[in-house]
């Protein structure tokens, strides 16, 4: 199975399992993770990795996104199948109960930082990246991953690393707040983190993840400029930036962008 999900004693351990795509994820594998979550909402913590130590997730499946993409020469047949399922899995890690720790083993850039970002707590090993490289595609991320990257690193590091498209190795991921936790092994030290977590009082911990969850909410986004978010986010999918940003990634040269 694409996700390896296991439960050991009151953790839940998913994996990533597509090591020779580095982990990327796409719909399908959004929604497999997403309904292990839904069916075990009763465990005291869990574990987010990726298979091997070169990537926690290197981001969503490009070629699948190529496939998805309506206008260019490439490959199209449809509609995004991709963003609505991956929003609404960091929904519910977001929203899940109990605490969710992200194992990051290697690489987390694109999607995979910001699946990282929405748990709760990073375990991170020596050689992890972090990055969105969104501008070097033609993507814009939605304006709940913004938030939350804010949230996270505070306003100058997330426009460092969405205006720039720059990466941060793991010092820097850890001086701007990312890593909680540095370990070599940082599957072992996750699952080893998990498990005391799920020893602690049940009530105290999802009362503060809640609390933590509705102060976050706090600083809210208006409802007219979340749909110009939403606007800008669709028009930059349905873009001619996005076909070039995809067949230069395909084709390892750089992308010439029109702004159309």
């Amino acid at each position: 199975m694409p996700i390896a999900w296991e439960v050991r004693g009151a953790v839940g351990i998913a994996r990533i399992d597509r090591p020779e795509r580095r982990n990327a994820l796409n719909a399908e594998l959004c929604s497999e993770l997403l309904a292990n979550l839904r069916k075990h909402r009763d465990l005291g913590a869990v574990v987010i990795a990726g298979t091997g130590d070169r990537a926690f997730c290197a981001g969503a499946d490009l070629g699948r996104r190529a496939a998805d993409t309506e206008e260019g020469e490439l490959e199209h047949g449809g509609g995004d199948t991709f963003r609505p399922a991956f929003e609404d899995l960091l929904d519910a890690i977001v929203d899940y109960p109990a605490p969710v720790i992200a194992a990051v083993n290697g690489v987390a850039l694109g999607a995979g930082m910001q699946l990282a970002v929405a748990c709760d707590v990073r375990v991170v090993a020596p050689g992890a990246k972090f990055g969105i490289p969104a501008g070097r595609l033609g993507v814009v991320i939605s304006a709940a991953n913004v938030r939350r990257l804010v949230l996270a690193v505070g306003q100058p590091t997330a426009r460092d690393v969405l205006l720039t498209a720059r990466s941060l190795d793991i010092d820097e991921a850890e001086r701007f707040g990312l890593v909680q936790r540095r370990a070599a092994d940082a599957l072992a030290a996750a699952i080893e983190l998990a498990a005391d977590v799920a020893m602690l009082a049940p009530l105290s911990v999802r009362g503060h993840k809640h609390a933590l969850n509705v102060v976050s909410a706090s600083t809210g986004i208006s409802t007219v400029d979340l749909e110009e978010l939403r606007r800008r986010e669709t028009e930059a999918f349905a873009s001619r930036d996005l076909q070039e940003g995809l067949a230069a990634f395909a084709e390892k040269r750089p992308p010439t962008f029109e702004g159309r």
